[in-house]
């Protein structure tokens, strides 16, 4: 019997239990953009154990998170994760909605968490009750992050790690696997919180960077050529002055590729007491992050937007019943991962996901689950995509993008006011008014006045740090003047 016709039979078998289901390990990265993979064409940066998963499994190349509703993209990207619907339904602190490890634990799963929590201590505690080392916030410098454990259902000891915040994390899922000796199968979720900013990996992780550096985005612009309605007045876009300085964004680069070579240091150790526990063989590793990053593309920092490089993130899934050293192109949302595992462990899933469970793509990498991509950003950007074309609507601004991504992936060459190119637009908007009728959106794709925003600015606002970033960083990008 293959792996995927016993995973189909034990689908129809909601709640069984016994060692024969496979445990499940996720790795959550933090802000961290699909193009940072060695194994998947970056060969300006070191991940040698993210790219062993990229061997051991599937790589899900057109992965995304579905829009936000906050400019803390990470908030909506964690709930619809564990709801499994996006966030046009649930509300991020996830009151009153079923989660991915409740639906698992009623399966008979054991579960476990460590690392970054940012909706709620109610949902936190609800959805572990038992966890070490949580963080319960949005971002923190990693070598201060404040942390507590949970003990059946209470939060607990608050401390400040003494380590930074990926080893951290990486020790917790290691004693977890350490001590899992009885019959049921688990469920481990360890949400990093690299490669958010603060960009401050050690020192020795930095350096080699510096001394061989990797090239600026190819879509690299001093400023993003108008005011989305965000892209001002968000901290991210505060880290860096305008016009981007090529200089000192290199330097950003350098720190934020030294956060992820860290960060995949850590997941190899996972990946090393994984296998002397004598579980690897039936354990299905998830390698994914909540959201991309800019770092300079289009002239902006931050993940606020609807271009490629801050809604495209990591998904490679590697274990018993995924072809090895498989791809796809398909469409997939994070959120895919709840009904995607909730097969997997043969629970029953709550109602009305929005997800589509990905053992369809297993079977055929070319498969496609969803023909067309949607993102809705607050009220400021709508976004769909056929394949080829991708069209971007800014409703507040009156305004409109167009990409041929098939020949410009990199988002360059806005094609909107192109005459030839009228019948794609019109087919794209068609396509976009369907995908907001069918996510329930009613965002209207052209506000009844335009905004009149100011210019996206040259140093005509005052910059200064958050209380997040260490003092080396500050002396650097926020000098005084």
């Amino acid at each position: 019997m293959t792996s995927l016709l016993a995973f189909a039979l034990l689908a129809l078998c909601p709640g069984q239990t016994g060692p024969s289901r496979p445990n499940i390990l996720v790795l959550f990265a933090d802000d961290q953009r699909a193009d940072t993979i060695g194994a998947w064409g970056n060969p300006h940066i070191r991940t040698p154990h993210m790219d062993s998963l990229v061997r051991r499994g599937m790589s899900f190349r057109a992965n995304y998170t579905f829009g936000s509703n906050s400019g803390a993209v990470c908030i909506p990207s964690r709930a619809m994760l564990m709801s499994g619907r996006t966030w046009l339904e649930v509300p991020n602190e996830l009151k009153g909605v079923k989660l991915l490890p409740e639906t698992l634990r009623e399966a008979g799963y054991t579960t476990f968490a460590t690392g970054k929590w940012h909706n709620g201590e109610a949902s936190l505690t609800r959805a572990f009750p038992n966890a070490k080392s949580v963080f319960l916030g949005g971002m923190a410098d990693h070598t201060k992050t404040p942390i507590a454990d949970i003990m059946d259902g209470k939060l607990v000891n608050r401390r400040v790690a003494a380590k930074f915040s990926s080893e951290e994390f990486a020790d917790q899922v290691i004693g977890f696997l350490q001590a899992q000796k009885g019959p049921n199968p688990f469920f481990c979720y360890a949400a990093f919180t690299a490669p958010h900013d603060p960009r401050n990996p050690p020192e020795e992780f930095r350096t080699p960077y510096y001394a061989k550096r990797p090239p600026l985005p190819a879509n690299f612009l001093p400023a993003h050529p108008f005011n989305n309605g965000i892209c001002r007045n968000v901290r991210d876009e505060n880290l860096l002055g305008y016009p981007r300085d090529p200089k000192l964004l290199s330097d950003q680069l350098c720190e934020y590729y030294g956060l992820v070579t860290h960060l995949d240091g850590q997941v190899g150790r996972i990946l090393r007491a994984l296998e002397t526990s004598g579980k690897a063989d039936n354990t299905l590793v998830i390698y994914a992050a909540d959201s991309g990053l800019a770092m300079g593309s289009h002239g902006l920092l931050g993940k606020q937007s609807l271009y490629e490089h801050s809604m495209r993130c990591p998904l490679i899934i590697a274990g018993p019943g995924v072809p090895k050293h498989s791809s796809t192109n398909s469409f997939t949302y994070l959120l895919d991962l709840f009904p995607t595992l909730c097969q997997v462990a043969g629970a029953t899933p709550p109602e009305k996901l929005s997800g589509h469970a990905l053992q369809t793509i297993w079977a055929d990498p070319s498969a496609k689950i969803r023909p067309t991509l949607f993102m809705p950003f607050q009220n400021l950007m709508r976004s769909v995509c056929d394949g080829r074309h991708k069209l971007i609507v800014y409703p507040q601004i009156h305004r409109r993008q167009l990409f041929d991504l098939q020949n410009d992936p990199n988002e360059i060459t806005d094609l909107s006011n192109n005459p030839a190119q009228a019948a794609t637009i019109q087919h794209l908007e068609k396509l976009l008014l369907a995908q907001q009728k069918t996510y329930g959106d009613k965002q209207p794709l052209q506000a009844s006045t335009k905004a009149s925003l100011p210019g996206v600015g040259f140093n005509d606002f005052e910059r200064k740090p958050d209380q997040w970033q260490p003092q080396w960083i500050i002396d650097k990008y926020f000098p005084k003047p």
